[in-house]
């Protein structure tokens, strides 16, 4: 009599086996299903991420914050802020002159044309015009500024894209106009030298000498800038029909200086509202064609050349005089009469201590500086004073453009795009 195994466990196994079977095939469906929805979500995903405020590209605490689509920017928004420090309600609690050191932490790069345009503005609300001699000596240090803020912005900008010996050639000519600064104001960075009516001390025969030996060495190196990017492959493909700015975008989203210049629109304040005496000087004002980078770098280095034009008149036809304001009632007296009069001291110490006694009314002045028209508009209601000071920051104004021309960018452009526009935080978040 044979004895057969019961069947039940082997049932059972086949049973288990078929079952399993079965869960497989369902998952492997329901993970098709799964994959083919989280590819259709990828595929529609977009990713936002922060450029800045400490990417060292972004010139400064500027934050963009950048939509992809890949390496496609989708969408640009500019954070700023981050470097405010209320200089327009400081100026608003001191007199006229206490703020001009505040005016150095604008566009820190040219704070001699910071000085100038301050001043100038509080004497067009006084009513002043300075002698021929102060004017003169004004434009040589706003010229001064212009080329010392390009070789640095052209200098970073060249090192952002890949260029390093760039950097060194135009920090090396930096310094030597830092030196002249020292010889000219005391101090090389911030130097405060400009007062509301004039400036604190004449320019001496030091000063000229060394400021013709740069000018006379100056042109070579800008030749051999140009040499080292004009024709560079890499600068090319990296600035070439990259961040267009159109002269309708341009002037729509109030672009001044070098980026609208670079645009094509024949601008500058220096031609269209001279001051200064600009009108007396035979200069060329830049104009780019395609808007693109490399344009507004062409604008820039094409601008350190005509200032050195502009320095080489000044220094020729330098008048004799005075270089000061003389107002009885609204300037200090000189040391000397202080220090034999007391009559003399009274007055110095009530100018000193209550400001210059400016009219009601409002002004605005706007100066053609490295970055674009830096303005001022002053609210007086009489007094040493403002009721109330408006900066107009070009940096501000240019970087408005940045969700304009961003999108449609590779990311790798974001660099190119940001050292062509030149910009300063400083002035920016004031």
């Amino acid at each position: 009599m044979e004895c057969t195994l019961p069947q039940t466990p082997r049932i059972m196994a086949q049973t288990v086996k078929e079952i399993e079977s079965l869960d497989a095939a369902a998952k492997a469906a329901k993970h098709s299903e799964e994959y083919q929805q989280t590819t259709e979500d990828i595929i529609g995903e977009k990713l936002t991420i922060n450029m800045g405020p400490s990417h060292p590209a972004t010139h400064g605490v500027l934050r963009v914050i950048l939509e992809l689509d890949g390496e496609v920017i989708t969408k640009a928004d500019p954070d700023i802020g981050f470097l405010h420090r209320g200089d327009e309600k400081i100026a608003e609690n001191m007199h006229y002159n206490q703020f001009v050191p505040y005016t150095d932490r604008l566009d820190y790069l040219a704070p001699l044309a910071n000085n100038v345009a301050y001043a100038m503005a509080v004497e067009k609300l006084m009513g002043w015009e300075l002698p021929e001699r102060g004017q003169a000596i004004r434009v040589i240090a706003c010229e001064m500024a212009r080329i010392s803020a390009h070789l640095l912005g052209i200098g970073a900008y060249a090192m952002d894209v890949g260029a390093m010996t760039v950097f060194l050639y135009t920090f090396t000519e930096r310094e030597k106009i830092y030196n002249l600064c020292e010889i000219l104001t005391g101090a090389r960075f911030t130097t405060s030298w400009t007062r509301v009516g004039g400036q604190i001390r004449d320019i001496n025969e030091d000063f000229i000498r060394e400021i013709s030996t740069f000018l006379d060495h100056f042109p070579t190196v800008v030749n051999e800038v140009s040499s080292l990017l004009d024709r560079n492959k890499i600068f090319l493909d990296r600035t070439v029909d990259v961040g267009v700015i159109s002269k309708e975008d341009a002037i729509a989203y109030g672009l001044t200086g070098p980026n609208l210049r670079g645009s094509g629109c024949d601008h500058d304040i220096r031609k269209a509202h001279p001051y200064l005496g600009y009108e007396k000087y035979d200069f060329d004002v830049p104009i780019g064609e395609n808007g693109d980078s490399f344009d507004r770098y062409l604008v820039r280095m094409e601008e350190m050349r005509q200032s050195v034009r502009i320095l080489r008149q000044a220094l020729a036809s330098l008048p004799e005089g005075p270089i000061n304001i003389v107002d009885p009632k609204s300037t200090l007296p000189q040391k000397e009469r202080v220090l034999m009069s007391m009559e003399e001291l009274i007055h110095h110490f009530i100018v000193a201590t209550q400001g210059i006694d400016a009219p009601e009314g409002e002004v605005y002045f706007a100066a053609e500086n490295p970055k674009g028209e830096l303005g001022f508009y002053i609210n007086s209601k009489g007094g040493g004073v403002p009721h109330r000071l408006k900066i107009r920051a070009p940096s501000f104004c240019n970087l408005s453009i940045l969700p304009k021309i961003l999108p449609g960018h590779m990311m790798s452009d974001v660099v190119a795009i940001l050292g062509s526009l030149d910009f300063v935080m400083g002035e920016c978040d004031r």
